[in-house]
């Protein structure tokens, strides 16, 4: 079986990416989407960030209509900041029956050499890359393991979202109907 894994703070998990995750499902290969809440980005500082299973509640409500769609709290447990190579390698020791690849948007795709052990993640487990506005092109983009789907350039800014929520304005249509709900019920973002 074929996963594709979407790593991401959602934070929250926004229209944006449930566009991607239903994309890379229906035009690629991979089986399932699996979103893997992280709790801290090695190259983002945390600050504004609900607690991850405020977030994984969030994906979770999200995702919940769709059987082919899975959440991930794997990297809870992990030493952090958690790196995407150590995820993946947990991962694969875990559920080895299982083949993963990596779902990141095109503007990660420039800085990819940057990530810990990136030709290890090239190499054993591969790319599916969605587009993203105002990018520069990457010679990344030309590698056999390095899949571009045909995607719109969804701009859905999560930090917007939650500018959105403190000033008490409507977040219809940004986020799914279930993830707006628990947003009111909880309170996040205020």
């Amino acid at each position: 079986m074929k996963v594709g894994l979407f790593f991401g703070s959602f934070n929250p998990i926004h229209t944006g990416h449930m566009i991607i995750a239903s994309l890379v499902k229906e035009t690629t290969d991979v089986d399932e989407v699996w979103f893997i809440v992280s709790p801290q980005n090695p190259f983002k500082k945390n600050k504004n960030l609900l607690h991850e299973f405020d977030r994984l509640d969030m994906v979770n409500a999200a995702i919940s209509d769709d059987y082919k769609f899975r959440s991930s709290d794997i990297e809870f447990n992990m030493p952090r900041p958690s790196y995407t190579i150590d995820t993946l390698t947990v991962l694969q020791e875990k559920y080895p029956g299982k083949e993963f690849k990596l779902i990141i948007g095109e503007d990660n795709l420039e800085s990819f050499p940057k990530w810990k052990n990136h030709d290890k993640i090239l190499e054993h487990f591969g790319l599916i890359v969605y587009p993203r506005p105002h990018v520069k092109t990457s010679a990344l983009k030309d590698s056999r393991q390095v899949q571009v789907i045909d995607a719109p350039e969804v701009d859905i800014s999560a930090t917007l979202i939650r500018k959105l929520i403190k000033e008490e304005k409507s977040i219809k249509y940004l986020v799914p109907d279930s993830v707006e709900s628990l947003i009111k019920l909880k309170g996040h973002f205020l």
